[in-house]
């Protein structure tokens, strides 16, 4: 049976001491169990493309992405909405908000009085330049005008609110003229950017240094940064990165790992695909893809890193894919979901093109593992494997999935699901 549901300009090193455990309020929510296997019935589909992001603003869930056309959970009704449209948290309904964006929407973040921040790679918005973020009123559609930052090019492909702080991470090298080689903060007001605050990331050798992804811890003090960089002003930091940002400027912490220096495959600059911080911020974890050539690797993989000491880490464990891509997480307290086209959890002798190795067990698509010991969960739903989960957004009532597949939980479902608590 299905279920439904009821309708710093410079750059210092600093310890960063254990943080009080703060209620999630725009990262990963808490839940109290794994979410079933059975995906509720009333989300609506996308026909085309890929989902890249989600967000929650209000009662509203924003969808964005590369795609043209959406229907409702009936598949009688078809909508042409352009990568992005928005859909009603409890029964699914889509909204009227349908704002022309002319390029792919990689991130979303909730903002004030109903809006919805956007970064990608855009130029325009509702035929006004706007080159790679903006801010969209869910009300109707518009452009916010006195938010208008200016990136020079390049996409934005991360984005996160505390307080009236708005991070952004990509490919860019200035915004209004500043130079913010791959992450900024704004104000969430005007998009005018943080003076005080610069990573100073830097890539000797590399063709570009971008940020693929970022998480800012629940209470707004921590920041990490993952990508294509090695170096924080002048010191290493190999594609991954832990910043205080609890004060005013962006203050590196002691806190770094040499666990991706090795190589993966040739061609990747980084790697790394999405990290998450824990609801508590005692933890994150790492999504990677990378063609595994080895088990002493990190390659196809997801890792557990703890945060509350500084120092040179190690992980505290490592889940092998053997040979296949991940690039979504999701941290709720009972479960980690992981994201990706997967065909094995537990597979660290396995290896792409051979099979599974000892111990492997089939989680295609998508999975859970054991936020203690990084082991697979029974959790087993199952998706049409594809390039893989993109996104996961957790909501009071369970956990929303974007993709770019149209099977999930062995239902259909256009790009987009959500598992309910059980």
């Amino acid at each position: 049976m299905r279920r439904r549901l009821l309708a710093a300009a410079a750059v210092a090193v600093v310890a960063v001491p254990a943080l009080a455990t703060t209620p999630p309020a725009v990262a990963d929510r808490a839940h109290s169990s794994v979410v079933s296997t059975n995906p509720v019935d009333w989300t609506p589909h996308v026909l085309d493309g890929t989902v890249w992001a989600l967000a929650l603003v209000g009662d509203t869930v924003v969808v964005s992405g590369a795609f043209t056309k959406v229907t409702d959970s009936s598949r009688r009704h078809t909508f042409a909405r352009k990568n992005i449209f928005a859909f009603g948290l409890h029964d699914g309904v889509i909204r009227t908000f349908a704002p022309e964006v002319d390029g792919a929407i990689y991130s979303l973040a909730a903002g004030p009085d109903h809006s919805v921040y956007i970064g990608g790679a855009f130029k325009n918005v509702n035929g006004t330049a706007q080159r790679g973020l903006a801010r969209i009123s869910l009300r109707d559609g518009e452009r916010v005008g006195s938010f208008a930052p200016k990136v020079n090019w390049g996409d934005v492909r991360a984005l996160a609110v505390r307080g009236d702080r708005l991070y952004a991470g990509g490919t860019f090298s200035a915004i209004n003229g500043a130079r913010r080689v791959g992450l900024a903060r704004l104000n969430t007001a005007t998009g005018a950017v943080d003076p005080n605050f610069d990573a100073r990331l830097s890539g000797p050798g590399l063709k570009r240094v971008r940020v693929e992804h970022f998480d800012v811890s629940p209470d707004g003090r921590r920041l990490v940064a993952i990508g294509a960089f090695l170096r924080s002003g002048s010191y290493d930091r190999t594609q991954i990165a832990l910043f205080d940002v609890g004060g005013p400027a962006a203050q590196l912490t002691s806190w770094y790992t040499d666990a991706f220096k090795p190589m993966c495959m040739k061609g990747f600059d980084t790697y790394l695909r999405q990290v998450k911080f824990s609801p508590d911020a005692s933890y994150i974890v790492v999504a990677a893809t990378g063609r595994a050539s080895s088990a002493q690797k990190l390659c196809d993989s997801a890792a557990r890193f703890e945060t509350r000491a500084g120092g040179r880490q190690n992980p505290t464990w490592v889940q092998r894919t053997g040979g296949d891509s991940l690039y979504a997480v999701a941290i709720t307290g009972p479960a980690v979901y992981l994201g990706g086209h997967q065909r094995w959890f537990d597979n660290p002798y396995g290896t792409d093109g051979n099979g599974p190795g000892p111990g492997a067990v089939s989680r295609p698509g998508i999975g859970a593992v054991s936020p203690r010991t990084g082991k697979a969960l029974p959790w087993n739903p199952t998706r049409s494997r594809g390039v893989g989960v993109r996104a996961f957004l957790t909501v009071p009532q369970g956990l929303l999935v974007g993709s770019d597949t149209d099977q999930l939980g062995r239902e259909y479902h256009g790009r987009l699901g959500m598992f309910p608590l059980s």
